[in-house]
């Protein structure tokens, strides 16, 4: 994304903050039913034009969406208005119109149900306008275009809406990294939020189906122009920065097929709303991502999406919700209330044989001795291949919560009757101790960037060993070795599901952590003994000096 690109979203983003739209989430949401509003009408000029040039009038991607006297409804009809009749025709009629496209576009009805215009200053309305419609959107790469809504999203990072937060990118790009998602398969998120992961499995994918994908740093690519480096100079500066591909999937077999395999739920209609267009602009338009409570037996789900099996699922669910016990599904596997538990049932009753998961979860949940915690984890062992947990930093949510957090990465047998022995099966834990972030500080509304202290390239690096091995040869040392004196404290180590279902299924890592031995005293063993001695005597002597002042007091 360029430098003027990037000035116009500024200043769009300072006109509506003067404008008295201040809070992130809501003129997040405004940008995108303007920007959506403009992608259609591209949309609507490219369908024209092949029509023209066939001599059919339904000719591209469907029939037009703005037939006959509808043609008003158009960005390029109306974007010239002014004033309160701006303001009014975009609010009364523009937004009623895209919500009644139930049977001709559903998801563009889903997406504009309920809009409300916030942006009640018909001046600041003008300019957001004016902007947007310097940019030509169906010029630019699904890259730039993903570009685009990234930028808004860090914007995110200066407040929360009811608890809600973005994962952290270096996060996303590790879990996903984990499960490795490829093409034709299905993948979901059930509390998907801005749909950043979602977005990361997309990005990974076309990475893979990409002539020329490139690099990039987690901290985006004005990184690397603020430090006027090529990212191989940064690299050989760092060691421990941490980067992730991206390609616009040029080699993509079936674009339409990628598209309707990513589903996405969320309970609020903004988040909705944000990660539609996050997909949209990444190209994703036929993403099947609705509101709905995905651990509500009246949560908005259909037969078909209880039902639905998904390949892949990453997730970061909210922890600290308590459901009434009426609203949770039935078909979940626990008694419990607890929304981590709910939410990490809903993804292994979703995932399909040979499906993969990685979830982040709050620590208690990993050695919580309610009977519904180890139930789970019971479950998780024995039904479950459990390859890895990923123990994270306390400061990693920081500045929205300090809870300490780990991350669960496991798949369902592809052989779901199978009965075989698991008990030598390998759970491989990592500790990461540095996520390329100050855990201490907060400046800006973020924590600062520390690419020289990252762990999670050389967790990458361990887990691409352990995959190849088919998840049979774990790196590290066995669980509660003793390390030879003088040894580095080890990040990683292994133990069996045999060990963890002993431990109570306590999948807490430091209950398998190695231990390193003190190294021997430099002194003296007969040097040692006498100090012993000497202060054994003073004590002795200090005692008979005692008994002796109590005996003359009697």
């Amino acid at each position: 994304m360029d430098q003027d690109l990037r000035g116009r979203l500024k200043h769009i983003t300072d006109v509506l903050w003067a404008g008295g739209v201040t809070n992130p989430v809501t003129y997040i949401e405004q940008i995108s039913y303007l920007i959506f509003l403009k992608l259609l009408d591209e949309e609507e000029s490219s369908r024209e034009l092949k029509a023209r040039m066939i001599g059919d009038k339904t000719a591209g991607n469907g029939v037009l969406l703005f037939p006959g006297q509808s043609n008003r409804y158009r960005w390029s009809k109306w974007k010239f208005k002014s004033g309160a009749d701006l303001r009014n025709f975009v609010r009364d009629e523009v937004f009623p119109y895209m919500a009644s496209l139930l049977k001709e576009e559903p998801q563009i009805a889903s997406y504009f149900r309920d809009a409300v215009l916030e942006i009640l200053d018909p001046n600041v309305l003008k300019q957001v306008i004016d902007e947007i419609d310097k940019i030509g959107f169906s010029k630019l790469g699904t890259d730039v275009k993903g570009d685009i809504f990234e930028y808004l999203l860090t914007h995110l990072g200066q407040s929360a809406l009811n608890g809600q937060f973005r994962t952290p990118r270096q996060i996303r790009t590790m879990m996903v990294e984990m499960v490795d998602p490829d093409f034709g398969d299905t993948i979901s998120d059930p509390a998907c939020g801005t749909g950043g992961f979602l977005i990361d499995a997309v990005e990974y994918i076309l990475a893979k189906y990409s002539t020329e994908p490139k690099e990039v740093p987690i901290y985006g690519e004005e990184w690397l122009e603020k430090r006027d480096q090529t990212l191989e100079e940064a690299k050989r500066q760092i060691p421990t920065l941490q980067t992730y591909r991206k390609g616009c999937g040029d080699s993509i077999p079936d674009w339409g097929q990628l598209e309707y395999s990513i589903f996405g739920t969320d309970v609020s209609r903004q988040m909705m709303r944000i990660a539609m267009m996050n997909l949209v602009l990444h190209g994703i338009r036929h993403a099947s991502v609705k509101r709905a409570n995905a651990l509500s037996e009246i949560g908005g789900l259909t037969d078909e999406d209880l039902y639905r099996k998904y390949k892949v699922v990453l997730s970061n669910p909210p922890f600290a919700g308590v459901l009434p016990k009426e609203s949770i599904r039935r078909d979940l596997p626990t008694n419990s209330k607890k929304s981590e538990l709910l939410f990490l049932a809903v993804m292994m009753e979703s995932l399909a044989p040979g499906g993969q998961c990685a979830v982040v979860v709050p620590e208690g949940l990993l050695f919580g001795s309610t009977k519904a915690h180890v139930e789970m984890r019971r479950r998780l062992i024995e039904d479950f291949d459990l390859r890895a947990v990923v123990s994270l930093p306390a400061g990693v949510f920081r500045p929205y919560a300090g809870v300490k957090t780990g991350v669960l990465v496991f798949a369902r047998p592809v052989n779901t009757d199978e009965t075989r022995d698991r008990s030598e099966d390998k759970v491989w834990f990592y500790e990461v101790r540095a996520d390329g972030y100050d855990p201490d500080r907060i400046a800006g509304g973020v924590r600062p960037e520390t690419p020289g202290r990252n762990d999670i390239p050389d967790l990458l690096r361990h887990w691409k060993a352990y995959r190849n091995s088919r998840f049979t040869d774990p790196p590290g040392v066995e669980a509660n070795a003793m390390l030879q004196a003088g040894s580095e404290e080890p990040r990683c180590w292994w133990t069996t599901a045999k060990k963890v279902t002993e431990n109570d299924c306590n999948l807490a890592a430091g209950r398998y952590k190695p231990r390193v031995a003190e190294p021997p005293p430099d002194e003296e063993p007969a040097d040692l003994i006498r100090e012993t001695l000497a202060i054994e005597r003073g004590i002795a002597s200090g005692l008979e000096k005692l008994l002796r002042q109590v005996e003359a007091d009697e």
